[in-house]
C-alpha cells in the first residue's frame, strides 16, 4: 500500500516538472541562471550581458526550445558561457555531490547525536540502582526512619 502511495506521489510531482522542462517560462530560467559579469541572479541583474542573455532566452522560448536545451546552449556551444552561469549545480555526474554531501552530513550528524544521547543516558552514574544486601539497620535507627516516614505520610 505504501509503495503504491509513493508511486502515485512521484507521478503527481513528475507532471509539473515535465511541463516545466517542455514549456519553460522566462522568469523560471532567469531565476536559475547567474550573470557571468556581476555574479547576481539573472533576474536581478541589469548588466549588458544579462540583457543579452534575457533576450536570448525569450527568443528561444518563443522558438519552442526546452529548458535543458536553452541552458545547455548557454553553458556550451554556441555561447560558451561555462557552468558558472548555472545558479544551482546539475543533478548528475560530479555535481551530484553538491546535492548529496549536505544530506549525508545531516544524516551522519543526526545519527551521531542519537548515538551520543543513547550512550549518555545509559552511562549516567545515578542511573544504576543496586539492591543492598548488606547488614540490617540498627533497630533504633529503623524505628526512627519509620516514625519520620509516618510523619511525612500523614
Amino acid at each position: 500500500m505504501r509503495l503504491l502511495l509513493l508511486a502515485a506521489l512521484a507521478l503527481a510531482c513528475a507532471g509539473p516538472a515535465l511541463a516545466s522542462e517542455q514549456h519553460p517560462t522566462q522568469g523560471e530560467l532567469e531565476a536559475e541562471l547567474v550573470c557571468p559579469q556581476c555574479h547576481e541572479p539573472l533576474d536581478e541583474s541589469s548588466s549588458p550581458i544579462a540583457q543579452q542573455m534575457k533576450a536570448y532566452i525569450r527568443q528561444h522560448i518563443a522558438m519552442g526550445w526546452t529548458k535543458s536545451h536553452i541552458v545547455d546552449s548557454l553553458v556550451g556551444p554556441p555561447n560558451n558561457l561555462g557552468p558558472s552561469v548555472l545558479g544551482v549545480p546539475r543533478k548528475h555526474g560530479f555535481d551530484l555531490l553538491a546535492w548529496l554531501l549536505p544530506l549525508a552530513g545531516i544524516a551522519v550528524g543526526a545519527l551521531a547525536l542519537a548515538g551520543g544521547a543513547w550512550a549518555w543516558s545509559r552511562n549516567r552514574p545515578g542511573n544504576k540502582f543496586v539492591l543492598a544486601d548488606g547488614p540490617a539497620l540498627d533497630p533504633a535507627l529503623e524505628r526512627r526512619v519509620d516514625e519520620e516516614l509516618a510523619r511525612f505520610d500523614s
